[in-house]
C-alpha cells in the first residue's frame, strides 16, 4: 500500500474572448464544476483525441508497409506456387 503522489499541478494563463469564457462559465454552472476543472478535462480529452489520430495514422502506414512487403514476397513465389498447381 504504496503512498500516491497527485501529479504537480501548475498554473497555465492563456486568452479567451468573451464570448468564451460566457459558455465556459455557463457549461460549468450547469455540470457543477469549477471552470479550471472543465478546461482540465476538455484538454484532456482532446489530447486523448489527438494521440488517439496519431497511433492510427501510425498503424495505418505500418499496415500499408506490410501489405506491400506482402505483395513483393507473393511476387518472387509466384512462380513456385505456379508449380504446385500442376
Amino acid at each position: 500500500m504504496g503512498l500516491q503522489l497527485k501529479p504537480k499541478k501548475v498554473r497555465l494563463n492563456i486568452q479567451i474572448s468573451e464570448e468564451l469564457k460566457s459558455k465556459l462559465a455557463d457549461f460549468s454552472a450547469f455540470q457543477g464544476k469549477k471552470v479550471s476543472v472543465l478546461v482540465r478535462e476538455s484538454i484532456e480529452e482532446k489530447l486523448a483525441d489527438i494521440e488517439k489520430k496519431i497511433f492510427e495514422e501510425k498503424m495505418k502506414c505500418a499496415y500499408q508497409a506490410l501489405a506491400q512487403e506482402n505483395m513483393e514476397i507473393s511476387e518472387d513465389f509466384k512462380y513456385v506456387d505456379s508449380e504446385n498447381l500442376q
